[in-house]
């Protein structure tokens, strides 16, 4: 269905307006404003005031006869010029800074009049000789403040009229990052403490009353401050200009604190699923520490969608929040050949515990999963960033510590992953983990620690685990348990290390291993079937195994001194050489037999399924070697003010290792690996790996005992190799005066981190328990003068680079070859164009693709996100007030898809 021309042309109009109105204020200063005369006349002032006044200081006390009313015997007032006390009038006039308290009520004003028979109070602003006014009145009650160009009040009745008053309500949050409603009436006659009543209003969020982007425009109102406004006929202006946007009577909550409502939809037309809307519902403020929301998704197709959140916190103990949703998804129409009905869900737990509330215990909860395809089928927009997840992981761990001596860490978790591509689901349920403190039997526990005999100890560990493997069609159901694993691990590992002929490092250790499960294999063959029958076996068994291992290295330094008037200073290079032995013995006594059809006996063992990997039928006995490097250079900084050289980093970590095998027949000698960084591009690190074999391979490209030189190849093939970076650029790195760190109110922009994160219509739901900034410091940092930029845009970039090679088999194959970016132009102040991309190198091809517009328009946002080709080809447009207020005053569209 295609949208109305007009409707389209008279939205265009206005946010051209919107947006030029907008940056004239950014770049034009405005016009002095005239201020009018007072709406009502002043009681005059007495000709000879000045002559018959008293002069007096504003800390000096009062003038006046002893015998006074019973008002005048409670009030306290004072002004800085003159206060005059007319027994004529029965009036008293302050001039200058004039102030009065009483009881709960305190006025501040250029004039103050008072009747004091009478009980009533005058207050005006005061009048140069230019014509301009100053000293506007300042009127408190309680918590309630007023700032009008003048009022009359009466301390018996507690009424007031109040001309041009101006007044600030916080609404939503309270102090917890709430938003302000400002309230402007030409006309208010104050009833009682709680009731107002306005004539010719304007309600607004914007940060500039004077003169407001936008307002409400209410003809008459009824005010309860903190609680509601009830209006009649109201309209909304947008730069003065009356919008079809109206309603014949409005109610605005101003409750502080979090109160139930409604939560306002958001509608649209799908072309597949027909009219819908989306996220309307209902929140609930449960208690002071949980609240609830209710949101629901409907389409005329028949397809709908229900969500729940839920988010509690409680200082200094926990916080979290809970999140479930659930769609009935529905294609065409029933009696078409593309019907098709699906469902998909979605639980996401989150819960940490505050360090405060339990120094030895702790309980953390991190939950996501659902059906593999949520995401990429889900009918909400807010789920668009979530298109490109592959995995779903959980993790409900309980910790608890031990301290005395030895300290003890124990630990039970469930775990969940899940892979949305090959619908496998990997659980422990659960795992249970327990670590004791290392102890040093042979010296006291603050003891230093010397000699071979000195350094000897030991832990202890457990590890047991309830294991399933299964997929996304018996989730959930009673089959999933069939495979599952359970089993236990007991680990003591014993270590010593001491020095040799003073700069050796020699370090001996052992470990021994009790594996236990609950379930093993028994293998024979069938001769009348011909095959091998495998029984599953229930119940308790148990194996053991142990290695024993020692280590020697040393650190080797270098260093190449070249003199302080060389552009390269020095080199200094660092090596740690390291020889390893490691051996394990066969288990042989952990495998039995059987004869196959052919009449030769098979070995194996019926511990095959153990979660912790099966004992080792051959002996191990081998030679590990490793050989770490670093290479610095001291080069002359360019910076002639620098007094140190700057320090290049060639080579760090270059690492070479290998094995020798002493029990194989052949092929002894391991693939040599080889990795390492760099970073001798300034702030672009390199990563880098490779696999050497020093052995060749036949024409199968299996590999035989023939040294790969001897065959008439290279010392090494190499098998394997990648290559990665990471690194950042901004308009500040070519700056004069090098890169240099954004301050906070250097930043224009408020998505720079993350220009992507869909805009939710009601803010953000997270942050209702956070203690976010004022609403006074936000509008304070948007008043702040605003850079023009001229020919310099701010922007930054991210780029990410991989490359891998496999040549295993001689087939010189490139495996990986991308490229991937993202960023942000920040076209004026408040304009901003973010990206995410990336190309294949070696498909040929762009990855997903998005890019976001967004416009800072004052009180109002704008935001455009478009995908403009691929699987998730789609735009989405939003505009509407910032304010969480008036958030369900917006207007939004989506491409048809």
């Amino acid at each position: 269905m295609q949208p109305n021309k007009h409707f389209l042309l008279f939205l265009f109009v206005l946010l051209c307006g919107i947006a030029t109105l907008s940056a004239q204020e950014d770049l034009i200063k405005p016009l002095p404003i005239k201020v009018s005369k007072d709406s009502i006349s002043a009681p005059l002032l007495p000709s000879n005031i000045l002559n018959d006044s008293t002069r007096v200081d504003s800390t000096s006390t009062d003038s006046v006869p002893k015998k006074q009313p019973l008002l005048l015997d409670k009030i306290q007032y004072k002004a800085k010029d003159y206060v005059k006390l007319s027994q004529k009038d029965n009036k008293i006039y302050l001039y200058d800074e004039a102030e009065i308290y009483y009881q709960d009520t305190e006025l501040k004003a250029g004039v103050i009049v008072m009747d004091y028979v009478k009980n009533e109070v005058y207050a005006g602003r005061m009048k140069d000789s230019l014509g301009n006014y100053s000293q506007l009145p300042f009127f408190k009650q309680g918590d309630q403040e007023v700032r009008p160009d003048s009022i009359r009040f009466n301390f018996d009745t507690q009424k007031a009229l109040i001309w041009n008053s101006r007044t600030e309500q916080q609404a939503g949050l309270g102090q917890l990052g709430s938003d302000a409603m400002k309230v402007y009436a030409q006309k208010t006659k104050k009833e009682n403490d709680s009731v107002y009543f306005m004539s010719e209003g304007k309600l607004t969020t914007s940060s500039d009353t004077v003169n407001p982007d936008y307002y409400i425009r209410v003809r008459k109102a009824k005010f309860v401050p903190k609680k509601k406004i009830i209006a009649g006929y109201s309209n909304m202006y947008i730069a003065d200009v009356p919008t079809p946007i109206a309603l014949p009577f409005a109610y605005f909550p101003l409750t502080t604190g979090r109160v139930a409502g409604i939560l306002f939809p958001t509608f649209g037309n799908d072309p597949n699923r027909g009219y819908f809307i989306q996220n309307g519902g209902y929140y609930l403020p449960i208690s002071d520490y949980v609240d609830l929301s209710i949101t629901g998704d409907y389409y005329t197709n028949g397809s709908y969608g229900l969500q729940g959140q839920s988010i509690y916190s409680k200082r200094y103990k926990f916080k979290g929040n809970i999140n479930i949703s659930y769609e009935n998804l529905i294609t065409s129409q029933k009696g078409f050949d593309d019907y098709s009905r699906s469902s998909n869900y979605n639980i996401r737990i989150s819960h940490s515990q505050d360090t405060k509330a339990s120094p030895n215990s702790r309980f953390s909860a991190s939950v996501n999963l659902g059906s593999s395809q949520y995401y990429t089928n889900s009918l909400n927009q807010v789920n668009r960033n979530n298109t490109q997840t592959n995995t779903f992981a959980s993790s409900i761990s309980y910790s608890k510590t031990f301290p005395e001596y030895p300290s003890v860490n124990t630990s039970l978790t469930v775990s969940h992953t899940q892979n949305s591509r090959t619908q496998v689901i990997n659980m422990s349920l659960p795992t249970f983990q327990a670590s004791m403190e290392r102890i040093y039997p042979f010296v006291k526990r603050d003891e230093i620690k010397k000699g071979i005999f000195e350094n000897i100890n030991f832990q202890y560990d457990v590890n047991a685990q309830n294991s399933i493997t299964t997929d996304e069609e018996n989730f959930f159901k009673s089959g999933m348990f069939d495979e599952a694993r359970i089993g236990a691990r007991h680990r003591i590992p014993i270590a010593t290390n001491f020095k040799l002929a003073k700069y050796l490092s020699v370090s001996l250790s052992g470990n021994y291993e009790d594996i236990w499960t609950f379930k093993t294999i028994r293998r024979q063959y069938d001769s009348e079937a011909a095959q091998v029958v495998t029984d599953t076996i229930n119940g308790f068994d148990r194996f053991n195994r142990y290695s024993l291992g020692t280590s020697i290295g040393t650190t080797v330094y270098g260093t190449w001194n070249f003199g302080e008037d060389k552009k390269i200073q020095a080199l200094r290079h660092v090596m740690r050489p390291s020889v390893s032995y490691s051996y394990t013995p066969s288990f042989e006594q952990f495998y039995e037999s059987y004869t196959d059809g052919d009449g030769e006996e098979v070995q194996y063992t019926p511990f095959e399924t153990s979660i912790y990997g099966r004992p080792s039928l051959t002996k191990g006995s081998s030679l590990n070697f490793s050989l770490q490097n670093s290479l610095e250079a001291k080069v002359r900084d360019k910076d002639s003010t620098a007094t140190e050289p700057r320090k290049v980093k060639i080579l760090s970590n270059l690492t070479f290792g290998a094995s020798y095998n002493l029990e194989a027949d052949s092929l002894r000698l391991s693939p040599i690996s080889m990795s390492g960084a760099t970073e001798i591009i300034k702030n672009v690190p390199i990563n880098f790996a490779a696999t050497f074999d020093p052995y060749a391979i036949d024409n199968n490209g299996r590999r035989i005992n023939t040294l790969n030189i001897k065959n008439g190849g290279g010392l090494a093939r190499l098998t394997s190799a990648r290559v990665n970076t990471s690194f950042s650029l901004n308009s500040e790195m070519f700056q004069k005066g090098g890169a240099k760190e954004k301050s906070d109110r250097d930043k224009q922009s408020s998505f720079s981190d993350n220009p992507f994160a869909m805009d939710d219509v009601r803010g953000d739901a997270g942050s209702r328990f956070d203690n976010r900034g004022s609403s006074q410091d936000r509008n304070k940092q948007e008043n702040e003068e605003q850079p023009i930029y001229n020919n310099k845009l701010p922007w930054d970039a991210r780029f990410t680079y991989v490359a891998s090679y496999n040549n295993s088999n001689r087939q010189s194959e490139i495996t990986n070859h991308s490229l991937m970016f993202s960023g942000n132009i920040q076209l004026t102040p408040k304009w901003e164009v973010g990206f995410n991309s990336g190309y294949d190198l070696k498909d040929k091809g762009f990855t997903d693709t998005r890019f976001a517009f967004k416009r800072d328009l004052g009180s109002f946002r704008l935001s455009f996100d478009w995908t403009p080709f691929g699987r998730y080809e789609r735009w989405y447009f939003f505009i509407g007030i910032k304010s969480s207020i008036l958030s369900d005053i917006k207007w939004e569209n989506r491409s048809q898809r």
